[in-house]
């Protein structure tokens, strides 16, 4: 790579100005420098979409009139509504759309409750353990949550599994010595070796920490030919990559949309259930569960909805459902296709900046970062940084001074900054800035670690006088 081929902030605003998708930023608010924690005004550089989205000026106007409906209507809102979405249906006009953008049918898919609600929710229903199959194969890096949550799963069934198969349950995936993300051959391997024993592989499709994008399409087969069922949590996925759970044959699936599908803080989450997968008869009941035809009827005899839909258990919440709607009739008329291209060439183009900076893969000591997300295809829109050197705390100071100069990521411990440019509403001068940014704070931090080591040379002096 030649410095010609570096971008400079000229290119790149002439890049927004070709751009097909450039009108989709004004559907957005975009938040301000100060008001995140920085200095000065204007515009903050916002590149933190994939830990929580920004508000739609179309939620916005939606949620105004929400409460216009509650405070004038009150309880007919549920029934009778002046915007034609009463709240006893309002995941009606999402369900087709989620269903696109995941890959599956309408009736494989609702939403409802919280991500890893939903997890315990689908774990009841699909992980049956025997004394011969009991295993579930899960990450040892996957999000916290999830890591809980499935550990949580053998414990409650005492009555087959004997204490050392519930101590002994989990099969952690971790990559290899020396190496940042996980092999698909190496997951593959773990599925052959354990093949008796599995009775769950729980995966990502996109890795929180790494951003790394899994090979669904390859480790679907090799789990179903040993008899196993494949969950997903597609937290970070849905919206940011393409999505085909039909087409993968995954047998469930969670996610929230707070993220790329900006529903807001702590938004609705939602699931998938595979067309005919058995559930062996186990399901947590619930009233919003039950057939829809008959469900105001306040039978006693619970009869679930067909599909995925008949594992809700409470009324849809309105506040978070109306917001995720307006993302999704945005998705719906930009075209999730034409978001693709654009992230590829978004996320692209950021990636070949970090990769021109001098403090890329630095000598053994000095002060840089390397990259720890793979290269496309095997991520969306997120790259995540990890600073070196490792045990000098180097990412703190680095994310403080970003966010002073406008810059929002997200810092997760121990040592990585995650930055993810995205499609709706960031542009490509917008990654050129952050890159600037981005140099600066990373020169202010080798400096400052010239000055330390001076002081703790003369320190030394002082000690040996």
């Amino acid at each position: 790579m030649t410095s010609s081929d570096i971008p400079t902030i000229d290119d790149l605003i002439k890049l927004d100005q070709q751009d097909p998708l450039n009108w989709t930023r004004d559907e957005f608010e975009i938040p301000n420098i100060k008001a995140c924690g920085g200095e000065g005004d204007g515009e903050a550089i916002y590149f933190c979409g994939n830990s929580l989205g920004l508000l739609s000026k179309k939620a916005r106007k939606h949620m105004i009139e929400e409460l216009d409906v509650w405070s004038t209507s009150s309880v007919t809102g549920h029934f009778s509504h002046p915007h034609k979405r009463p709240w006893k249906h309002v995941d009606q006009p999402l369900t087709p759309h989620l269903a696109k953008l995941v890959g599956a049918k309408e009736s494989e898919v609702a939403h409802s409750s919280t991500l890893t609600s939903n997890m315990h929710n689908l774990f009841t229903s699909f992980y049956r353990p025997t004394k011969e199959r009991w295993k579930i194969v899960i990450e040892k890096g996957s999000f916290p949550s999830d890591w809980y949550a499935v550990h949580s799963h053998p414990k409650l069934h005492e009555a087959v599994l004997s204490p050392q198969q519930i101590e002994d349950a989990i099969i952690g995936l971790e990559p290899r010595e020396g190496e940042d993300t996980l092999r698909t051959e190496d997951i593959l391997k773990v599925i052959e070796e354990n093949k008796d024993t599995i009775s769950i592989v729980w995966l990502p499709l996109v890795q929180y920490y790494t951003g790394q994008l899994f090979d669904i399409a390859s480790i679907s087969p090799k789990v179903h030919s040993i008899g196993a069922l494949l969950g997903l949590d597609m937290a970070h996925g849905i919206g940011n990559v393409e999505c085909k759970l039909n087409e993968w044959d995954v047998d469930f699936a969670v996610w929230c949309t707070y993220k790329y599908l900006n529903s807001g803080p702590a938004g609705i989450g939602g699931f998938y259930v595979k067309f005919g997968v058995d559930d062996g008869g186990r399901r947590l009941a619930g009233w919003w569960g039950n057939d829809s035809a008959t469900r105001f009827q306040m039978l006693p005899t619970f009869t679930p909805t067909p599909g995925a839909k008949g594992y809700q258990h409470s009324c849809t919440p309105v506040f978070s459902s109306i917001p995720l709607l307006a993302t999704l009739e945005l998705i719906d008329k930009v075209g999730f296709s034409k978001m693709l291209e654009k992230s590829k060439r978004l996320t692209g183009t950021l990636e070949q900046l970090l990769r021109s900076s001098r403090y890329y893969n630095p000598k053994e000591g000095k002060v840089g970062f390397k990259i720890l997300t793979p290269e496309y295809p095997y991520r969306g829109t997120q790259l995540s940084i990890s600073f070196l050197p490792e045990d000098k705390g180097v990412m703190p100071r680095v994310f403080s001074r970003l966010l002073k100069r406008g810059l929002v990521g997200d810092e997760r411990y121990p040592n990585v900054i995650r930055l993810s440019p995205v499609v709706l509403y960031n542009k490509f001068e917008e990654v050129g800035r952050a890159f600037e940014i981005f140099e600066r704070a990373l020169k202010e931090e080798e400096e400052g670690n010239d000055i330390r080591e001076d002081e703790e040379k003369d320190m030394d002096m002082v000690s040996k006088d």
